[in-house]
């Protein structure tokens, strides 16, 4: 062998290494830029930090937002060669509609479909080059499930007051209104940002999916399912309240003002909203069962559509001590929940045990009218079956028909109900009320909260008759 043979082999092998390594680099290269164009495109493009498609957006006229009737709720006017967004509404959909601002950024529905509103995200797109021969001028229009009147009956009800309406469809999922106040007017947000960015009051919370508040007394409606459910009650079993119970050496669960119920039976301690009854309830249950019960409703799962919620705070069953187990049996302790998933378990009663997925986009059409997307009902959860919730339904007619929630009542309408009277560390009481109507074929649920309020019977429960009035029309 040729001495010279040696090195050139070698050299050789060398250069099919690197070879190697360099189409291996050149194939990392490609999968990496073929991964941002095609799965992180629409991500990058509409990032609050890409100022090229924020400044791009200004020259076009971004889509409008209408409720289901085609009500505008946000369009684009020009102004000194710019749109601009302007809101017809002022502060009645501000939490929901959102704001786009060149300064502040967006949120809400303008916020998450962006894309959409811009004209950024349409079927051509894919056509890559070609796509420009069908470039618009204007953006989608984005379609909510809204109804602009019933939205204003909502936020003018609840008045000046703190707190959140949620009505929706029970049998569809689809968000009727959805209020939050104290609000905020996006169509000043430039003279008023430091005063509502700062605010005690949290002006720019989504009080109606991202406050978080004890439910009190409205859960009972669940702990009452789940006690058929699991055999520890039926409709005839009795149960004593004296006023008061104790748990343990140190703990007494008490009614409010001490009042004693007396014999009661299940559907008689939700209509007067016994503690006792519920608080015992609970322990029978135990940590286990009752921990089950809310990862059945589904508290322990955000539900990943176009809403943003905060997520529900739990306690952890597994260290309840029995005083802490009997609060949570009547929403209160550390459990903290938004007044959209109240919204959902009343819905979850009025329709048969079917949990339906909330959603406030009904569908996008481009601006020739093309549908280019549209939401249809899907089942979320099914956490009870049809008897069960009927039963459960049957006691909430009760409780507006002569209980706790009589404030709700509507003349020649049956409404089910639950009222509850949240206590809390930081002030007075948050009044609750929850419910559904008509009972013998629901269209509508609704919950509604009002922080430091009081009593949901006499705070609450009127506010949802005049909601429900409205929707029902």
């Amino acid at each position: 062998m040729n001495k010279l043979d040696i090195p050139q082999k070698a050299i050789r092998r060398s250069i099919y290494r690197v070879g190697l390594f360099s189409i291996g680099l050149l194939v990392v290269l490609l999968s990496y830029v073929i991964y941002i164009q095609v799965f992180e495109s629409d991500t990058l493009a509409f990032h609050p930090l890409n100022r090229r498609t924020a400044e791009a957006a200004r020259t076009v006229q971004r889509g409008q937002i209408t409720d289901k009737h085609g009500e505008v709720l946000a369009f684009s006017k020009l102004s000194q060669k710019e749109y601009r967004r302007e809101y017809p509404y002022d502060a009645v959909f501000a939490h929901v509609v959102g704001y786009d601002s060149p300064k502040y950024g967006k949120t809400g529905i303008e916020g998450r479909y962006d894309g959409y509103l811009s004209g950024q995200i349409n079927p051509e797109k894919r056509l890559g080059a070609i796509s420009q021969l069908f470039t618009s001028s204007a953006g989608n229009t984005v379609v909510l499930s809204l109804d602009a009147k019933l939205q204003q009956i909502a936020y003018q009800t609840l008045g000046n007051r703190r707190g959140a309406v949620v009505v929706m469809s029970p049998k569809s999922g689809a968000i009727l209104a959805m209020v939050s106040r104290p609000a905020f007017n996006p169509n000043t947000l430039a003279t008023t940002w430091d005063n509502v960015s700062q605010a005690a009051n949290s002006p720019l919370l989504n009080r109606a999916a991202q406050g978080l508040y004890p439910p009190g007394s409205i859960i009972k409606v669940m702990v009452a399912e789940a006690a058929l459910k699991e055999h520890i009650a039926d409709e005839n079993l009795q149960f004593n309240c004296n006023g008061s119970f104790k748990i343990g050496p140190d703990y007494i669960l008490t009614e409010v003002n001490n009042t004693a119920h007396g014999r009661v039976d299940l559907k008689h301690a939700l209509a007067v909203s016994c503690n006792v009854t519920f608080g015992q309830l609970a322990l029978n249950l135990g940590r286990s069962k009752m921990a089950k019960t809310f990862e059945r409703y589904g508290f322990t799962q955000l539900i990943k559509g176009d809403i943003q919620e905060s997520t529900n705070q739990l306690p952890d069953f597994s260290r309840l001590n029995d005083g802490d187990l009997a609060q949570t049996g009547i929403g209160q302790g550390s459990l903290l929940v938004t007044p959209l998933r109240m919204a959902m378990l009343a819905s979850t009663f009025a329709n048969k045990g079917i949990m339906m997925k909330p959603y406030l986009v009904q569908k996008i059409t481009a601006p020739e009218g093309t549908l280019l997307r549209e939401t249809k009902p899907e089942v979320w959860l099914a956490p009870a079956g049809s008897k069960l919730a009927d039963q459960i339904a049957d006691m909430m007619v009760s409780v507006v028909a002569e209980g706790t929630g009589s404030g709700a009542a509507l003349r020649g309408i049956q409404v089910a109900g639950k009222t509850g009277t949240a206590e809390n560390p930081h002030g007075d009481s948050h009044a609750w009320f929850i419910g559904f109507a008509p009972a013998e074929d629901p269209q509508v649920a609704i919950a509604v909260v009002v922080e430091n309020a009081g009593a949901g019977g006499s705070v609450a429960a009127p506010i949802a008759r005049q909601i429900l009035l409205q929707a029902l029309r």
